[in-house]
């Protein structure tokens, strides 16, 4: 089971929904984000910080390592900020923050040719997916890039 926290930028103009995979960490484990508005003033510390495309997400990284090592058993050296994000244990529920607001047009259009088309449809759905994600990919967003 995983659990989805919903948490607002430092400068309060955007708010995500984080997954929490398989309840491993704690929503305590993020402590601030960073819209790309604010971002821009924030100096990242790689110690307890990952960026994605313009956002920045701050670890309590003691809380996420005691984590790691009473539910997962990893030698807390291997815990990084790099790690928690993309291995899934606190990230975007999203490919990146937004992403179904910005996709529903689309998808609804070739939807849309699921009657009246089936054929149609399939491919339409299959290559929209293959496509969006190189586009995400090519945009440098975390978990397209370590997509298949």
């Amino acid at each position: 089971m995983c659990q989805e926290v919903r948490r607002t930028c430092s400068c309060g103009q955007k708010d995500t929904t984080f997954h929490l995979r398989d309840n491993v960490m704690g929503q305590d484990v993020i402590d601030r984000f960073f819209c790309p508005s604010c971002s821009q003033e924030q100096d990242v510390n790689w110690e307890t910080m990952v960026a994605d495309n313009g956002w920045i997400i701050e670890y309590d990284m003691d809380l996420a390592r005691m984590f790691a090592i009473t539910k997962l058993s990893m030698d807390p050296a291997h815990v990084t900020p790099e790690f928690v994000f993309d291995e899934g244990y606190a990230t975007w529920r999203e490919m990146y923050p937004g992403e179904t607001v910005d996709i529903t047009d689309e998808r609804n259009k070739i939807i849309a040719l699921k009657d009246s088309d089936p054929k149609e449809y399939l491919a339409a759905i299959n290559s929209w997916a293959v496509e969006r994600i190189q586009r995400l990919k090519d945009a440098g967003w975390r978990k397209a890039v370590r997509s298949c």
